[in-house]
């Protein structure tokens, strides 16, 4: 079946919401070639790495699923993705089994703790999600304000294990596992979703860093989501969600043949001054396949300033199908 750029346009975007009140915006964008939703949390509950006493008192599972039932009716092969995080934000808090806490994680073996994130992903699953956003493989040794009190150890051959035992537990339950954020971001001076950043680790460290992106590889991760800020080692113009250097990197030198997924496109370390068009254009160009961005009335005119960069050729048609013909065979399993 041939799809037009406008319908490939909406098909690699992967808009946030931090409600399950979407209909109005969703529908008309499913209906037009949609097919991915990021059901996420506010700036509060993200800082707090809680959900608010307010979301959980009035969001049942039976509400959840309602929610995505309706969603799903105009788009059965829907890809609805949270952030359900290993020692981090889960979005699915008081609404299926919770992971195991760090200091239990470290302290199962494999099999175990594969089989407790299996149960979580399973009752997810029944939900209607279909797309965790983690694990997270950042090694932070250094400061980072942006990840404090979400990763899960402070040197790779700990993170690796729990990253590979996340992966082959949340896959076995027919979830997508989205390991981020790659190349690993172990030391930033700020937060990128509110100050323009940038890594400037030496290439040898992030490289050493980056075993729990080997490991996921190795465990059949099947999405990888870049970073928001750029790596000075290998792009220090662009963001890792819109930098070719760093896409090339994962694809050629990590093999990893999967979906990409952009970090939030519309943080000022991603877009450095430019437009969320222009960003959301280097993104796909650089090599990402399903975009992040905010929800909200703007996705029309952002889907189709995509499409009409495509007709003009600042977009490959081929790159932007491509992109999409990736998102749709992810979606096809959820």
């Amino acid at each position: 079946m041939a799809f037009s750029p406008d319908e490939d346009a909406r098909a690699i975007l992967l808009p946030a919401f931090d409600t399950l009140d979407v209909l109005d915006v969703m529908v008309p964008f499913l209906e037009k070639g949609g097919c991915s939703i990021l059901i996420g949390e506010t700036r509060a509950e993200y800082v707090a790495r809680a959900m608010s006493a307010e979301r959980l008192a009035g969001e049942t599972p039976a509400v959840f699923q309602a929610r995505i039932a309706e969603l799903k009716s105009v788009t059965p092969h829907l890809i609805v993705a949270v952030d359900q995080e290993l020692g981090g934000i889960q979005r699915l808090t008081g609404l299926v089994p919770p992971l195991p806490s760090l200091d239990e994680a470290h302290a199962l073996d494999d099999a175990s703790l594969a089989e407790r994130c299996r149960i979580t992903a399973s009752a997810a699953r029944e939900l209607g999600v279909s797309m965790f956003l983690a694990p997270i493989a950042d090694v932070i040794d250094g400061q980072n304000p942006w990840l404090r009190g979400r990763t899960m150890a402070s040197y790779p051959e700990a993170v690796a294990r729990l990253v590979s035992a996340f992966v082959t537990g949340v896959q076995s339950a027919g979830i997508t596992a989205v390991t981020k954020h790659f190349p690993g971001f172990n030391d930033l001076a700020g937060d990128p979703a509110l100050v323009d950043v940038s890594l400037l680790t030496p290439r040898e460290r992030i490289l050493h860093n980056a075993l729990p992106f080997r490991a996921a590889i190795e465990a059949g991760i099947k999405a990888i989501m870049t970073g928001p800020a750029p790596v000075a080692a290998f792009d220090g113009q662009n963001a890792a969600s819109t930098s070719p250097a760093v896409m090339a990197m994962l694809r050629d030198d990590f093999g990893f043949g999967g979906l990409i997924v952009s970090d939030d496109l519309d943080a000022p370390a991603t877009m450095r001054g430019r437009s969320l068009l222009e960003t959301a254009i280097s993104s796909v160009n650089a090599g990402a396949d399903l975009l992040l961005v905010g929800g909200g009335p703007h996705l029309d005119a952002l889907c189709d300033g995509i499409a009409a960069a495509a007709r003009s050729g600042r977009i490959s048609l081929g790159r932007l199908s491509e992109a999409a013909a990736g998102v749709r065979r992810n979606a096809a399993a959820s």
